[in-house]
């Protein structure tokens, strides 16, 4: 039986790593993302996701140079995201480290763009990353950092996501992000009942039992970034507190 993954997630600014709360990004936690990389490594987490929320792409360079530097560290996964619109960014990015590639706004600006990734990469290469709102009552997607809200629900998106060539979703609830009220998880049941691939949960996991409830919705993996930066030896607590529920999860970290 496949185990459930624990991933972490890092958010950086500017290079710097900061909070998300609701897609604002004001309090910085490290000014050296190589300090997270290494109290994670530590930690034993399973995967780590990458993701640069700067405000425009022109700091693409920077964010490039700091996956190469802390890929020479890490020792799990790694996932980036952020400002991948064209492919020779992409891979740049694959040649600095990287394991994955997080797409979000090029599902709806360049949709062709994707499936052409996942045909050069392999799908298992492409995550993609699906931002939803609630603020009208029904859920839908919020691309361009959350700025653009379309049409579509999240089912039908991470349906169009898996057609042209993503491997993973990765799902995150704007109004729960940072807000410590664990995943949305009646959308987030809804998608992995509709796709193949595997889900990832993130957005507003503040206690370990947010984390469980994940699992129970069906999400093949569940994420979390600001409590694994303030709880000392987070995710071993966290892989404890799943295995003692009953989740089947890697035995790296629960020693």
């Amino acid at each position: 039986m496949i185990k459930t993954r624990l991933i972490a997630v890092i958010i950086l600014r500017d290079g710097q790593v900061v909070q998300s709360v609701q897609f604002q990004h004001t309090n910085v936690i490290h000014y050296d993302a190589i300090h997270a990389i290494e109290t994670f490594n530590r930690w034993s987490v399973d995967e780590i996701v990458f993701l640069d929320v700067s405000r425009n792409d022109q700091g693409r360079a920077q964010f490039r140079s700091i996956v190469e530097r802390v890929s020479e560290t890490c020792f799990v996964p790694l996932s980036v995201g952020g400002w991948i619109c064209d492919e020779d960014y992409a891979r740049a990015l694959l040649n600095s480290g990287a394991d994955k590639l997080v797409v979000n706004t090029i599902l709806h600006s360049n949709p062709k763009l994707v499936t052409s990734l996942a045909d050069r990469f392999g799908k298992q290469c492409i995550v993609a990353s699906i931002d939803f709102t609630r603020a009208s009552g029904q859920a839908r997607v919020a691309v361009d950092r959350g700025r653009q809200v379309l049409p579509s629900t999240p089912v039908d998106w991470a349906i169009k996501a898996q057609a042209l060539g993503a491997g993973e979703i990765f799902l995150n609830c704007i109004e729960h992000d940072g807000k410590r009220q664990g995943y949305e998880t009646e959308t987030l049941k809804a998608v992995c009942e509709a796709v193949e691939i595997p889900v990832i949960a993130f957005g507003g996991v503040f206690r370990w039992k947010h984390l469980f409830k994940g699992v129970e919705a069906g999400a093949d993996a569940v994420a979390a970034a600001n409590i694994f930066h303030y709880t000392e030896h987070s995710t071993k607590h966290a892989k404890r507190y799943l295995a003692g529920e009953g989740v089947r999860v890697r035995k790296e970290g629960l020693i």
